[in-house]
């Protein structure tokens, strides 16, 4: 944690009172907090003391934070509150656009527009000092992005960036987003009335009921075949809230009709594997991932994608995979686990997948490079590789999905790799 200055107290502290609008500011941001929990937590700091700023958050985060995705929208309400004095200047800065250069150049972090907007309940823009400035020097700079629609710019944006309300804007557009696939080729026919190839077997059958006369021609159509989804989704720490956005979208695919897949099947991996499919069948979004989550036990934690690949080659791969599935790989590829080990795993899921599709967020950076150890070994087994960090990303999976010919960034990222 950043050492800070000391800062000055004022004469007439009103730590219960600080806390308590802290408190309102967590709930408005998500975190479940009610009045037993204020007392809790301004008891436990009138015991802890008020001595160290490490002590304090500690205490607070104790008492406010149960659950691992509450914590980064507490470390930024905090970062916010008891440390700047001019929190309400840069949280309007980060969340409105800006006239006179007031806004901040940098791009907001992670959670803290979802902070801003739990600081900025019903607030007011801090009074601006105005300065006169000659007619001839005076520069307006406008924000470029008034001039594109919400929608549009919402298509754009990284979900981690996202606050509450756009987060929740996305979730309504992605469950209006389709997956399509096309049937795959097939031996098997079935009957056809008006327009196929000739069945000979059915019409000599049929002729040989009628003692040898053939009063028509029985037809045929091929049988369509559809493949599989079957989805390794991503749910460490670093990857926490882009799987959240995108669990949302599968669930839509697994609930709509005539999408084309067979059967959506659906893992979580962060430490361990875990089969999320029952709950994605689930008609109510919200009950569905509810479920899932409370499942799943290592939301938030670490990454071992080769063990957990192994795990799925070993127990799940002959059960999903057949009917020409498609895997679709959901993860930032930062594993620890030995890298010649990841290789072999992904290579085996490479040889019983009819295609995988790697959704890396890490692409959402123009200046990405196949640098980690983990990336490189898996990207040669993949068929594609692409971005899936926004709305727009997720269009253009559902646009390529049923193109074979289709590699994403995979050629040019192996070019790189191939020259250092």
């Amino acid at each position: 944690m950043v050492e800070y200055a000391p800062l000055d107290l004022p004469d007439n502290p009103r730590l219960a009172g600080n806390i308590t609008h802290f408190a309102r500011a967590l709930r408005r941001g998500g975190l479940p907090i009610g009045p037993g929990r204020v007392i809790d937590a301004i008891r436990a700091v009138e015991a802890a003391g008020f001595t160290e700023k490490r002590d304090f958050y500690w205490t607070l985060h104790a008492c406010f934070v149960n659950r691992p995705e509450h914590a980064r929208i507490f470390a930024q309400l905090f970062r916010l509150y008891w440390r700047d004095p001019r929190y309400l200047e840069h949280m309007m800065a980060a969340m409105l656009p800006a006239i006179r250069g007031v806004q901040e150049e940098r791009p907001a972090q992670a959670a803290e527009k979802r902070a801003a907007e739990a600081l900025l309940d019903g607030a007011e823009a801090p009074p601006q000092e105005e300065v006169e400035t000659p007619e001839q020097d005076a520069l307006i700079e406008v924000d470029a992005s008034l001039t594109m629609s919400t929608s549009e710019r919402l298509r754009t944006l990284d979900f981690e960036l996202m606050s509450l309300a756009e987060v929740a804007q996305a979730k309504r557009m992605l469950a209006k987003l389709s997956l399509p696939i096309k049937p795959l080729p097939s031996r098997r026919s079935v009957v056809s009335f008006g327009h196929g190839g000739l069945d000979a077997k059915r019409s000599l059958r049929a002729a040989l009921r009628r003692g040898g006369e053939m009063d028509g021609l029985a037809l045929k159509r091929p049988k369509p075949r559809w493949p599989n989804l079957v989805v390794l989704c991503d749910i460490s720490g670093s990857m926490s809230q882009y799987s959240r956005i995108i669990l949302h979208f599968l669930h839509a695919v697994a609930n709509e009709r005539g999408a084309g897949w067979a059967q959506v099947h659906a893992f979580t991996f962060g430490t361990q594997l875990t089969n999320i499919s029952r709950h994605l069948r689930t008609r109510d979004v919200d009950a569905a991932l509810k479920a899932a989550g409370a499942q799943a036990q290592d939301w938030e934690g670490g990454t071992r994608i080769g063990q957990s690949l192994a795990a799925f080659n070993k127990h799940w791969s002959r059960r999903v995979l057949g009917q020409g599935a498609v895997v679709l790989l959901i993860t930032d590829g930062l594993d620890r686990d030995d890298p010649d080990a990841l290789a072999r795993e992904m290579k085996r899921l490479h040889l019983t997948a009819r295609r995988v599709i790697w959704l890396n967020p890490l692409l959402r950076w123009d200046g990405f490079a196949p640098k980690a150890a983990g990336i490189r070994a898996m990207l040669p087994h993949v068929d594609s590789f692409r971005a899936g960090h926004s709305i727009e990303s997720l269009e253009a999976l559902a646009a390529a999905i049923s193109k074979p010919d289709d590699v994403g960034e995979k050629k040019r990222l192996l070019e790189m790799i191939e020259t250092e």
